[in-house]
């Protein structure tokens, strides 16, 4: 005999029939201003513009047209034309931006976009009616906080290089890549894509393909030598298989990966028992810091490092200016402290 299906026929029946009301909801956003046909109009003809003459991809065009969207139905809020918007307009629309926790890179990223949108509408002469002196030609991007980069010890440095095995193939190997990134300052891409000729020990320098596939010759030192030649010799013979021309290659005897040189960094770095997980821009950032610490000129830091401005180099003499603080900081606790006859706490800065 069938089972009986009705009670749960009716409880079904219940659930549906229940007052939707009693469900919460979140509340629905307030829509955005509707922007006015001349500005709408103005803004179909930019995106024509960066599509057709820009070239721009339909990932980018969608991206400008989210943000100007943004900024003139601001405008309509305030009632304001997008023709006689100044930079005071500008300023406040990227200052509620950044009230609404919206990340920095993005706040710039508008910036940049109102700012050719308002480039664009001049080149073809529409005239545009703000007051004097209040051009959005002129709207400044906002500054971003500056991050510095995180860096290890001269000493940490050493014990990652030595964590691997130095008497297996893969040990050997591991402790080139350590010490070439370390080393000489690659990216984790630039090391993957080494080939064997592109190392000279005889002259201690390498020569490293970087973004926009730009070459560069990067130098190293003597550990960095005596490591890569090892490697070479004694470790990539029982590793690399058939006429394959990376420097460093897998167990495969394929070219190692980026990914897999990651892996690398990180599991010397536990091997190590560093305070801290290490990955490989860290001792790119280590490279530039200690650098900077013994006083290398910025410019040979810029080349090194593949920097195509000596802005991006910049930051790095900011983390040297905070290490000097932080031992001259502890210098200072500990001669209050021998002045009040007290120890210093541990990690004191005064």
């Amino acid at each position: 005999m069938p089972p009986n299906r009705e009670p749960a026929r009716r409880v079904s029946e219940q659930r549906a029939s229940a007052p939707r009301a009693s469900r919460k909801r979140a509340p629905s956003p307030v829509p955005p201003a509707p922007v006015a046909s001349a500005a709408r109009e103005a803004l179909e003809g930019y995106l024509a513009h960066l599509e057709r003459v820009r070239r721009r991809s339909p990932h980018t065009l969608r991206n400008y047209r989210a943000d100007l969207e943004g900024f003139l139905s601001f405008l309509a809020e305030r009632e304001t034309p997008f023709d006689e918007a100044g930079r005071s307009d500008g300023r406040s629309y990227l200052f509620a931006l950044r009230n609404a926790s919206v990340a920095e890179g993005s706040v710039k990223r508008i910036a940049t976009t109102m700012r050719g949108f308002y480039g664009w509408l001049d080149s073809e002469g529409v005239a545009l009616q703000n007051q004097p002196g209040d051009s959005m030609l002129r709207l400044r991007f906002p500054r971003q906080t500056q991050r510095l980069p995180r860096f290890i010890s001269a000493e940490d440095a050493s014990k990652l290089v030595d964590a691997p095995d130095a008497e297996t193939p893969t040990g050997l190997r591991d402790r080139a890549i350590l010490e070439v990134l370390y080393g000489a300052g690659l990216r984790v891409s630039e090391a993957a894509n080494l080939d064997v000729r592109d190392v000279d020990l005889a002259n201690r320098q390498v020569r490293v393909t970087g973004k926009g596939d730009k070459t560069r010759i990067s130098l190293y030192g003597e550990p960095a030598r005596d490591a890569i030649g090892r490697y070479i010799q004694d470790g990539r013979p029982h590793l690399v298989t058939g006429a394959q021309a990376a420097l460093f290659v897998n167990r495969s005897g394929g070219r190692l990966s980026a990914r897999s040189i990651q892996s690398i960094v990180r599991n010397a770095g536990t091997e190590a028992a560093l305070a801290r997980p290490v990955h490989p821009h860290m001792l790119r950032h280590s490279f530039a810091t200690h650098l900077i610490e013994g006083n290398a000129d910025l410019r040979i830091v810029q080349h090194l490092l593949g920097h195509s401005s000596p802005d991006t180099t910049q930051v790095y003499t900011s983390v040297g200016h905070r290490q000097r603080a932080g031992v001259v900081g502890e210098a200072l606790a500990r001669a209050r402290a021998v002045e009040r006859g007290t120890p210093p706490a541990a990690g004191s800065a005064g």
